[in-house]
């Protein structure tokens, strides 16, 4: 059962990182690009809604480190921590219990196919980030995944409002070859900067590559500019 003096405070500490980040988040090139390249009309957040050498897909592929993890939710944890001044480790419940956001957004592969328009249903990073309150020296996340993946993100591109947990996908679970039970989607990236499975966010004061990144990955993966490789 949602506690009324929990969302409350929540929403207040959204409030204040909103605040604190809309500078930054207002300045990254997904939203200021005064030239992006791509193609179609302009998506939600003023880019064109196909990027640069994407093609446009009807199917969702399945990509993946060559293993889906079958994580019972009876002993799925999530765990927040790292440069924060209240790290949580929740349950499903009480994933379930932070505020939910339905919402529609694109999905952009590196691998060159973009679909569009889906709708899903999850909590917002940004939420998360209010329920422990990061301290004023953390500048990136790197999310970590059953599957032993991890990735990294900016505050700013993280707490962006369609950066979401998912869990639900067109009004049912989100399958298990696709993350679930729990996904995170970066609309304003490629997916690689989403982590399936996810298990834990952890806060940090620099920036740290992660499994992609290592590997020749663009660290800014920012699609309507071809951000492809470093």
């Amino acid at each position: 059962m949602e506690d009324p003096d929990k969302l409350t405070r929540i929403v207040e500490a959204r409030m204040k990182l909103k605040a604190r980040f809309e500078e930054k988040i207002r300045h990254t090139p997904s939203v200021a690009d005064t030239q992006p390249q791509g193609s179609g009309q302009l998506n939600r957040h003023g880019m064109p809604e196909v990027p640069v050498g994407q093609t446009i897909t009807e199917k969702w592929p399945v990509l993946d480190l060559g293993y889906q993890p079958d994580v019972d939710l009876t002993r799925w944890r999530l765990i927040v921590d790292g440069a924060v001044e209240n790290p949580v480790r929740l349950t499903w419940d009480d994933f379930l219990a932070l505020p939910q956001t339905d919402d529609t957004s694109d999905f952009h592969c590196v691998t060159t196919w973009s679909k569009l328009n889906m709708q899903w249903k999850g909590v917002r990073l940004m939420d998360l980030a209010a329920l422990v309150h990061p301290r004023d020296k953390a500048t990136h996340i790197l999310c970590y995944g059953y599957d032993t993946y991890v990735t990294n993100l900016s505050l700013e591109e993280a707490l962006k409002p369609d950066v979401l947990l998912v869990h639900t996908f067109e009004d049912k679970p989100l399958p298990q070859e696709h993350g679930g039970p729990v996904r995170m989607i970066t609309p304003q990236l490629y997916a690689w900067k989403g982590a399936k499975w996810i298990k834990r966010i952890q806060f940090i004061t620099a920036d740290q590559p992660g499994f992609w990144e290592e590997r020749g990955y663009s660290n800014t993966a920012y699609p309507w500019r071809n951000d492809r490789y470093s």
